[in-house]
C-alpha cells in the first residue's frame, strides 16, 4: 500500500483528478481525517472537508504509472 498526500482546491481540480484515477485498476481511498471514501467516487469527494489534508491510499505497492499522472495534486 502507498500513501500520497494531496490538495484538491476546486471542482476543476476533483473533476480532474477523478478522471486521472479511474483510468487505472487499482483500488483506492481517500481519508480526510476519520472519513473515508472510495477515491474513483466525485461524490465520495465532494463529501469530504476539502480545505482539510487529505491522504490517498493505494493499495498496491506498483502504482508509480498513477502516482506520476496525479503529481499536479500532491503536496
Amino acid at each position: 500500500m502507498k500513501s500520497v498526500p494531496i490538495k484538491l482546491s476546486f471542482a476543476e481540480d476533483v473533476k480532474a483528478f477523478v478522471n486521472a484515477v479511474n483510468r487505472y485498476p487499482y483500488e483506492m481511498d481517500l481519508r480526510a481525517g476519520r472519513h473515508v471514501v472510495d477515491a474513483k467516487s466525485i461524490l465520495g469527494i465532494f463529501s469530504l472537508d476539502l480545505s482539510k489534508p487529505i491522504t490517498l491510499d493505494v493499495y498496491d505497492d506498483n502504482c508509480d504509472d498513477l502516482i506520476a499522472d496525479i503529481q499536479q495534486f500532491t503536496i
